[in-house]
């Protein structure tokens, strides 16, 4: 019976997917996609899910064919072993057949042979009479006895070699008719796999259709992430498997920060032949290089010493070794950068050349290590060859405020301080068209280019070994931002269920069941997600965030997602950017 339910199911999906076709785009074509989509996510599910049963009844089966072939083969031993011992009995029998026909005949004499009442006459004593009767009696008994048990071990044989042919027919019927209940079960779901193939062959058409006309509409574009650098977690990396599907991750592009110079774009650019000046250019726009008297102390948070011998050798912001690795122009626009970002906090100004406030030595300002500063290396070499020389903004006249971090991602932001402005743009050798194949940073290889973060700042997991979410997470996320969508004074009830990684519980914070109703109140909460996609905008951030949910499609703009992700999201996974993209698997 669950076999023929299951065909009819089957059956019924396949004339649903015969009759069923690409509505034309009409007034509101992206509604008009949404539903479409939405119609063969939910043929694809149910055909999956009457699919299941039948894979169930194939893995029964394969057991039972492999309990067959071992019953089989055992039983085909035991029949050799049968057979020989038949042959072994017939051949005995043959001496016994021989042995029966002399006592039979010698029991058929002994019935001929004069009764007990004649010997009595003919016996010449009464102790010859008792003898003589005695070993008569002893005879035909005897022969009785021998007779039986040759009978019965004809009849044994007999029966044994009825049985051996009887098991042989059986067992074989046994494999043909498991055989044949297989390749059947086989056959439905191959048929039901091409079936839900083609229907995931249309979702994947109808969900680019439906990208490319949202980002037409919304004066955005969309990219593959493609081939990025390995993050330095293999847990953050999209490749890394949660051990659950479907799984959700957000991939920032980029960390702390992205205003002026990224490190490793200087290092991708060094390795491309740019000198320190033209990577400093890039980043900072409008700017000269200028040598400047700078043989004065500074005061820092751990003492006062030479600005350019202790000072600028111990500055702990990029790694020596890229010297050797083809990027020691990085390492002298770096020297400069640094040096005029402490020029600049220290209210040191091309009108006033003095040091008017200590530095901080951490992250704060910029880090320091004064072990370095005693063996500086190749760092040591790029401060001595750029000794006084610092980025000064053209149309500002000024020292410029030379910020600078790790990665960005693919994306400078712009910014404005002392009278200057740096650019923002896409840092690629080819503008956003190379974004992300052609990034510097992808070129420097930097580990935080694209990565999932689950950690705080000091290595924190709260109790999560990878930054991926379940289907009922990642539900949760996006209920929270139909909520929040809908009245943004919700987001005080939104923070994340369990806080107690960070110390405090939230007051009155929604638990998952409870965003859920809030969002059946706002046409529906969603219960699970098909396929997510992202837009971009030409300023470097995530235009729009698309769910197909078995609610139909659902548009959430980046910085919302951003923000209630943030909120919500469990543990310390968390995106650094509002650059980003989510996976699924």
């Amino acid at each position: 019976m669950i076999f023929k339910k299951n065909l009819q199911l089957l059956l019924i999906f396949s004339l649903f997917f015969l009759v069923l076709d690409y509505k034309p785009l009409q007034a509101d074509e992206f509604e008009d996609l949404a539903k479409q989509i939405a119609e063969l996510e939910d043929a694809k599910n149910k055909s999956e899910a009457a699919t299941r049963p039948l894979e169930s009844e194939v893995k029964r089966l394969q057991e039972k064919l492999a309990n067959l072939d071992y019953s089989i083969t055992q039983a085909q031993q035991n029949i050799v072993k049968v057979e020989k011992d038949i042959n072994t009995r017939e051949e005995d029998f043959d001496l016994q057949y021989d042995l029966l026909s002399q006592r039979v005949e010698q029991l058929y004499k002994s019935i001929r042979q004069p009764s007990e009442f004649l010997l009595l006459f003919s016996s010449s004593s009464i102790a010859n009479l008792a003898k003589e009767v005695s070993y008569r009696k002893a005879i035909s008994e005897e022969n009785k006895k021998i007779i039986s048990a040759i009978a019965a071990e004809l009849v044994s044989l007999e029966a044994d070699k009825k049985k051996l042919e009887k098991d042989k027919e059986t067992l074989k019927a046994l494999e043909i008719k498991a055989n044949e209940q297989k390749q059947f079960f086989e056959k439905e779901i191959k048929g039901a796999k091409q079936y839900q193939e083609t229907l995931s062959k249309q979702i994947t058409e109808l969900t680019v259709k439906q990208k490319e006309l949202l980002a037409k509409k919304t004066a955005t574009f969309q990219t593959s992430v493609g081939s990025v650098p390995q993050s330095d977690d293999p847990a953050s990396r999209p490749d890394y498997n949660p051990g659950f599907s479907p799984a959700f991750a957000a991939f920032s592009f980029g960390a702390p920060h992205f205003k002026g110079m990224s490190q490793y774009g200087a290092f991708g650019r060094a390795k491309e032949g740019q000198g320190a000046e033209d990577i400093l250019r890039a980043y900072y726009g409008d700017v000269r290089i200028e040598t400047v008297d700078t043989n004065f102390n500074i005061r820092t948070t751990v003492g006062e010493m030479s600005f350019e011998d202790n000072y600028l050798k111990g500055i702990a912001e990029m790694p020596t070794s890229w010297a050797d690795e083809g990027g020691y122009e990085a390492l002298k626009a770096q020297a400069i950068a640094a040096r005029s970002y402490a020029l600049a906090y220290t209210d040191w100004r091309m009108g006033d050349r003095s040091l008017k406030k200590e530095i901080c030595t951490t992250e704060s300002g910029q880090v320091y290590n004064s072990g370095k500063a005693g063996n500086p290396g190749r760092w040591g070499d790029a401060v001595n060859d750029t000794r006084g020389k610092i980025l000064v903004g053209n149309g500002s006249g000024e020292v410029v405020n030379a910020w600078y971090a790790s990665t960005s991602g693919g994306y400078q932001e712009s910014y404005s301080s002392l009278g200057h402005t740096t650019p923002g743009f896409w840092d690629t050798k080819s503008g956003r068209n190379g974004w992300t194949s052609e990034a510097y940073e992808k070129i420097g290889g930097s580990p935080w280019f694209y990565k999932s973060w689950y950690k705080t700042r000091s290595g924190t997991t709260c109790g999560r070994s990878h930054p991926w979410l379940s289907q009922e997470e990642m539900t949760d996320i996006v209920n929270a931002l139909i909520v929040y969508k809908k009245d943004e004074s919700n987001q005080s009830h939104l923070s994340q269920e369990d806080s107690s990684c960070y110390g405090e519980s939230i007051p009155d914070t929604w638990s998952k069941s409870k965003v859920k109703e809030e969002a059946e109140k706002n046409g529906g909460s969603v219960s699970s997600i098909s396929s997510v996609s992202i837009t971009y905008s030409e300023d470097g951030t995530t235009a729009q965030v698309l769910f197909n949910t078995n609610r139909g499609s659902l548009l959430f703009s980046g910085s919302d997602f951003y923000k209630i992700f943030n909120l919500r999201a469990p543990g310390a996974i968390h995106l650094t950017s509002g650059l980003f993209n989510i996976e699924k698997k």
